[in-house]
């Protein structure tokens, strides 16, 4: 029992959805009023989980259960709108669950949204002290902490600025530093540090393991797969809300892949797990071998072309287009895009089709997973980027001499080279 930080049993949060807004006029107060007792009679024979009001309700979480032990990473992992926010959520009070119970043992540090729990009014010095009396530590506390939190942020310069000043980028920095270094027993980390360039990625992660090492517990939820790999002793999935799978990263994460599409061509309408802009979006991808055939088996040193169907809401110029290719454990292995070729489609609008092909593609056998995108150029930012939507499998193939030997402990790419000898 004293190993255990975070004790989260059949926790559940239900929302209400629908067109009926928080606030309500007189008239809604009154009908309300006289229709009361009529709407509790009628709610005992409902059973069908929606309130008398007609109001739907969705369960963000749904009976979720886990544990996890101080001095341990605990990896959150799921697809947009699984859950993972929510749960976060609740275990640091921002809302109270509908269901079940959370025990968490100790002061909890959490980093949700850039700036989460700062005034804006107030400079950098000032809410540092502010958040450290926030969560229970004595102005000597936090002064012993005060270098250090600054020093991990790169803000001196700025420290009795408002930090509605601060850029984002200075925001997130202070952000983390105060929820990392105020000692909390339990840190909470969101997807949020995705927003820093990657050095102060590389700084936090390292945080986050000392912050472990020192017997604290960290809770992070993330879509980076192989960070969740590296840093995580357990890892839950979560899937519209409940739990997919428990357990040890690679196991989870495997599951986690295995819901991309294994098919030449997929649909991505429906597709949630995404990151756009609402300006453009990808609307279908297709997978061909070197015989045109409609296909997501390609031979190792076959040919491959993917083809990307997408919509334009608004005239963009030059945008360019690509796909990440990932390895089994989410690791980014190979990125095909159109600049890297010269294309320039000029200015687009409406519906395109855009088409890429490699020759030899030399990938190891094994199976892996496809991010499309697509991105501005001019601003230098992604417009639709669609996350590990459909598996790409390569396959053994006869060499020149008899079958490549080819083993994913010497490497992960074959090229084709020639050989000669004076002799």
């Amino acid at each position: 029992m004293n190993d255990i930080a975070i004790r989260c049993e059949g926790l559940s949060k239900q929302y209400r959805i629908g067109m009926r807004g928080p606030y309500k006029t007189l008239r809604d107060t009154l009908t309300d009023a006289m229709y009361a007792p009529f709407r509790r009679v009628r709610s005992a024979f409902q059973g069908n989980g929606k309130p008398a009001d007609g109001v739907d309700t969705i369960w963000a979480l749904k009976d979720v259960s886990f544990e996890v032990k101080r001095g341990e990473i605990f990896g959150v992992i799921g697809r947009n709108g699984a859950g993972k926010s929510t749960l976060l959520k609740v275990l640091s009070r921002i809302t109270e669950p509908t269901r079940g119970r959370a025990e968490i043992h100790g002061r909890v540090g959490s980093l949700l949204e850039v700036g989460t729990g700062f005034h804006p009014e107030l400079t950098g010095r000032e809410n540092i002290y502010l958040n450290g009396t926030i969560i229970g530590m004595k102005k000597a506390e936090v002064q012993h902490k005060f270098d250090e939190i600054v020093d991990f942020a790169e803000v001196e310069k700025f420290i009795d600025t408002p930090v509605k000043r601060y850029s984002s980028g200075m925001y997130l920095r202070l952000a983390f530093a105060v929820a990392a270094h105020l000692e909390p027993e339990v840190l909470i980390v969101d997807e949020i540090l995705a927003v820093g360039d990657i050095a102060f990625q590389e700084k936090c992660l390292g945080k986050m393991t000392n912050v472990a090492k020192e017997g604290r517990a960290v809770l992070f939820a993330s879509h980076n797969l192989p960070t969740v790999q590296h840093l995580c002793a357990g890892v839950i999935l979560l899937r519209q809300g409940k739990t997919e799978a428990i357990g040890q990263p690679q196991d989870v994460i495997g599951l986690y892949l295995s819901e991309a599409a294994n098919e030449g061509k997929v649909s991505l309408r429906g597709w949630t797990d995404r990151s756009t802009t609402g300006e453009a979006r990808l609307l279908e991808v297709e997978i061909r071998n070197g015989q045109g055939d409609l296909t997501n088996r390609i031979p190792v040193g076959g040919s491959v072309s993917f083809v990307f169907r997408m919509e334009f809401y608004r005239p963009t110029a030059d945008p360019t287009f690509g796909v990440i290719i990932h390895n089994t454990l989410g690791e980014p292995i190979l990125d095909v895009r159109s600049h890297h070729s010269g294309f320039r489609p000029g200015r687009v609008s409406g519906q395109v089709i855009v088409r890429a092909r490699i020759e030899k593609l030399g990938l190891y056998p094994g199976r892996y997973f496809l991010s499309p995108w697509i991105s501005d150029s001019t601003a230098k930012r992604d417009i639709d980027y669609v996350k590990l939507c459909c598996a790409l499998q390569v396959d053994p193939a006869p060499g020149p001499f008899g079958d490549l030997k080819l083993d994913s402990r010497w490497g992960k790419y074959w090229v084709q080279s020639d050989w000669q000898s004076n002799g």
